[in-house]
This record gives C-alpha cells, sequence and structure tokens, in this order.
C-alpha cells in the first residue's frame, strides 16, 4: 500500500503540473464581473496601479542553489538537483507606489541543454491561481525535455503564492477543517455548516494575511511578469502558460502586447465570464469526465473494480458519497470526508492515466478504506506529509476574490448550487461564489478585460474532453486576444501538450522553437 501512496501523490503531482488547482470547486482561475448569470457587482473595487510600458532592466538574478525544493509527497530532496538554479527579484508591493515596501518573487531556471543553440528563456505558469511555480518545474521539466534544448526552462511563484509572500489562511488545523466540509449540503442545516467553516477560513485569511490580499491579483502577477522578463535580459517574453496560466499569459499580452514573443496557452479559460457562468461550464465538465471515466472503465468489465458496467459504477459512487456524507471513513487519525472523496475524484479525473487509479481508490473506499482516495485530495490541496499546508489552499481563493469585483448574496448562491446540482450531483456546488461573497477586500475586474491588439500571435490550444477549462473557453479566449490562433486537440484530461498526444507537441514545438505559427483551424485527434 506504501508503494500505492507514493504513486498517488507523484500521478496528482502530474495534475498539479497540468492545472494545479481548478476541480469542481468552481475554477482554475477567478471569475469576471459583471450583473449577468448571478454574479453582483460592488460598488467599490480594488485599486490596481501597474505599468503598461516595459520594464527597465533591473539588477541581474543571482541565481545559486535550489536548496528547498519540495518532492511531489511533500519531502525536501537530501541535496539540490546541479540543473537546478533559484534566484529571486524584488517589485513593488504596490504598483501605485513603487519606490515603497517591495516583495521578492522567487524564480528557478532550468537552462538549456544545447547552449550553443539556445534562444533564450521560456517562462511557464503551470496554473491554479496558487500553485508554486518553482516546485512544479523542479518536478516537471523532463517533461518538456524537447524545449529545455533550445530554451532556458524559467517558472516562478507568483506574488501570493509559496516564496513569493505566501497567503496563509490560518493555521493547518483551519485549513483542515476547510478541505473537509462537505461540497454536496443536504439541507439548510448543513448548508448553515458549510458557511461557518467558510467564515472561520475567510477571517483567517484576514487576520494572517490582510496586508497582502489587495495586492495579489492577476494584474499585478503580470507586471511582475514583464519585470521578470527585464530581469532575465530579454527583449521579448517567450511564455507558456497552462490553465490559470492562461489568463495570466492573456492579461499579460493585453498590458504589454509589444512585449510578447511565443506565446502558447494550453487549457485555456475565459476570463470575460462570472463566477455563476464559470462554476456551470466546470460542473458539466467535470461530469462529462467522469462519465468518460466510467465508460473507459466499464470497457474492461473483470478490470473495473467499482461496477461492471457505466450505471452500476455511477451507484455505487454515489452510495458511497452519501455513506460518507453520513459517516466518514477513519483514516489513521484522519476521516475521509465527502468532501475529501470529491477532492480525490476531481483530483483524478485531471488525466486519463489517474484513471486506473481512480478506479482502485474508490474500489477500496467502498470495502472500508479510504487511503489513497485520501492521498489523492491531500497532494491536490496541498497537504504535506507532517500535516502542514502549502499556501495552494489560501493562494487560490485570495488570488480568484481579487480578480473579480462580484460577491454573491446567499440567494443567488443557494439558486446556483441548486442548478448546478441538477446537471452533476457529484460536483454541484456554489463554487468560488461562496468564499467570494464573504471576502474581507474588495476586487477588480481589470483581468476580465483581454484584448492583445498589436502582439504576436499568440497559439490557443483547447482540448474537446478538458474537465477544468472545457473546450468552449478555447474560442472565446481565441477571439477575445484579437491575435490568437486556435489549435483544437480532441481528446481527454486537462492540458494537451502533456497528454502523449504526438500531434499537440508537434505543432507547439514548431512554434516555439521554430516559430512556425500553425495554419487556423488545425485539428489534433487523440491516438
Amino acid at each position: 500500500m506504501a508503494r500505492i501512496l507514493r504513486a498517488a501523490a507523484a500521478v496528482t503531482a502530474l495534475s498539479t503540473v497540468l492545472s494545479a488547482c481548478g476541480g469542481g470547486s468552481g475554477g482554475d482561475g477567478p471569475g469576471g464581473g459583471g450583473t449577468v448569470e448571478g454574479g453582483v457587482v460592488s460598488d467599490s473595487s480594488a485599486p490596481v496601479a501597474t505599468p503598461t510600458t516595459t520594464a527597465s532592466p533591473g539588477e541581474p538574478i543571482a541565481w545559486g542553489p535550489c536548496t528547498d525544493i519540495k518532492r511531489p509527497g511533500g519531502e525536501t530532496p537530501a541535496k539540490p538537483d546541479p540543473a537546478q538554479q533559484c534566484g529571486k527579484i524584488k517589485v513593488p508591493l504596490d504598483y501605485a507606489k513603487p519606490d515603497g515596501e517591495s516583495i521578492d518573487i522567487a524564480v528557478i531556471r532550468v537552462k538549456a541543454t544545447d547552449p550553443a543553440k539556445r534562444i533564450g528563456s521560456l517562462v511557464f505558469n503551470f496554473g491554479g491561481p496558487g500553485a508554486s511555480g518553482v516546485d512544479t518545474m523542479a518536478q516537471a521539466a523532463k517533461a518538456f525535455s524537447t524545449l529545455n534544448g533550445r530554451y532556458d526552462l524559467v517558472s516562478f511563484d507568483p506574488r501570493g503564492v509559496g516564496r513569493s509572500s505566501g497567503v496563509q489562511c490560518g493555521d493547518s488545523g483551519v485549513i483542515e477543517r476547510f478541505t473537509a466540509m462537505d461540497t454536496l449540503p443536504a439541507n439548510e442545516t448543513e448548508r448553515a455548516r458549510s458557511r461557518e467553516t467558510t467564515k472561520e477560513f475567510v477571517t483567517a485569511c484576514q487576520r494572517t494575511s490582510g496586508r497582502l490580499l489587495p495586492y495579489v491579483g492577476t494584474v499585478n502577477a503580470a507586471a511582475d511578469m514583464d519585470r521578470l522578463r527585464a530581469a532575465l535580459g530579454e527583449n521579448q517574453l517567450d511564455y507558456f502558460g497552462i490553465s490559470y496560466g492562461t489568463q495570466l499569459g492573456a492579461v499579460y499580452a493585453t498590458r504589454f502586447p509589444k512585449n510578447v514573443g511565443r506565446f502558447v496557452l494550453d487549457a485555456p479559460l475565459d476570463p470575460s465570464i462570472t463566477l455563476a457562468a464559470r462554476t456551470m461550464v466546470q460542473t458539466k465538465g467535470f461530469q462529462h469526465a467522469y462519465d468518460a471515466f466510467l465508460k473507459d472503465c466499464a470497457k474492461q468489465p473483470r478490470e473495473c473494480e467499482i461496477g461492471s458496467d457505466a450505471t452500476i459504477a455511477n451507484k455505487n459512487v454515489i452510495k458511497l458519497m452519501d455513506e460518507l456524507n453520513d459517516k466518514p471513513l477513519k483514516v489513521g487519525k484522519r476521516l475521509l470526508t465527502q468532501g475529501l472523496a470529491g477532492t480525490g475524484i476531481a483530483a483524478a479525473l485531471y488525466s486519463r492515466m489517474t484513471w486506473p487509479l481512480l478506479d482502485q481508490a474508490i474500489s477500496q473506499a467502498m470495502k472500508g478504506d479510504g487511503r489513497i482516495l485520501l492521498a489523492l485530495s491531500d497532494s491536490y490541496s496541498g497537504r504535506q506529509p507532517d500535516g502542514s499546508y502549502t499556501t495552494l489552499m489560501s493562494s487560490f481563493p485570495a488570488i480568484s476574490c481579487a480578480d473579480t469585483t462580484e460577491r454573491p448574496t446567499p440567494a443567488q448562491l443557494t439558486a446556483l448550487e441548486d442548478e448546478t446540482l441538477k446537471v452533476s450531483p457529484l460536483f454541484g456546488g456554489a463554487g468560488m461564489g461562496l468564499i467570494c461573497s464573504m471576502w474581507p477586500t474588495p476586487g477588480n475586474d481589470e483581468a476580465r478585460r483581454i484584448n492583445a491588439t498589436g502582439s504576436a500571435p499568440i497559439l490557443v490550444v483547447g482540448g474537446t474532453g478538458d474537465p477544468a477549462t472545457p473546450y468552449e473557453w478555447a474560442p472565446k479566449l481565441t477571439a477575445e486576444l484579437r491575435t490568437g490562433v486556435l489549435v483544437t486537440y480532441k481528446g481527454e484530461g486537462h492540458g494537451a501538450y502533456l497528454s502523449g498526444n504526438a500531434c499537440i507537441k508537434k505543432v507547439i514545438d514548431a512554434y516555439l522553437i521554430d516559430g512556425k505559427v500553425p495554419d487556423r483551424g488545425i485539428i489534433c485527434a487523440s491516438s
């Protein structure tokens, strides 16, 4: 079983590479403002002051060994990897006060393996919002080995994440209660309990990180990324954004269009839509992925442990979730709740490679052993082996709620929950709206206004079977950019480049390495 649990951690680390956070809880990124789809706009919004001109070259980054990189299971390596270098840059906490307080942005670099043919630096954001680019790059660099031949692979912890003044929403106990709460409340009493737990979490965010909360939005992160470009000595930014990283890239291209080099936005989200619309679309996306998982499992009935056909398997899963809602399953000193089990299931739906493990995780839980599902959930939410949490669960809502002025009312949240539960009894819910409705600082809608007119061509890659960033967002973002070129991947999973599809890899590599912009309308079918 120890081997299986390590596999769960490693596989979920792959999900982190593909998306980092996302999930059925309502976002792989923040929703936009507006008065449609059940969202309300507050009368005030947080000021955002960021430069829209090219950052002046700053101090070169002082690169050194990476001494605190975490393995997928949370352990720190015995010694630094000599292929990896770490450093930091300074940026203003508040761009309206450029000479005021500054914060450090942590950066990692994996130098090009063919320096004679080096193109430059390729900056990554792997998603979230809230994922550590430093840790993820350290774990994922080998998956981008073709690109690493010609590029220094660079990533960073965005402001409010990890080593870059990471937001903390209270202690481990607060986060533990927040992650474990039921996501499918059966009645008003359970809804009230969820609201109380969420309020405790939000209050802890304000108490421990209130100074940072007004400044962690995507617009400021885009300005930081231009500072990083200048510190790397690059005239233009070559960039690979996955999931939420597509919104960060789109905001950067909107604010610094002339600084856009070769841009790939894989698993795109549509920044313009409301929290309610985002929640509904993602609920449908995860239900689609779940249905595909059940059908795939049932193709091999002797090997599918949760049911001999898709209908029976689904009934068994719903029965398990109902039982966990009434009586959580004991796992050592902890409890596998319905909420944690739902998170574990969502985590495994991000990649087709994790589907066999999901079958095993659910079947074991049906027999009274919830260790694999709990391990999947823990990796997804950033829980470490010692019981502590990374900043992921805190950074995600902090950035999401900073990027929207929406603060839904209780009636709007209940209506949304009822609507999504009709679409998916497993993944329905109020999404990020519940947290943002209680958030202690006003948000700003600037991150949902996209227009990269004047930039170089931007590659937008959408997957038809993507649960977290459903395909319909890909053509929408392409149109919003004005300079986007859409590539379609007909396949399952979150993120196309790491799906193993040879066609997608060829198209993206040709663009990033040779500058070859693909023809419009390219479709890559899954093998």
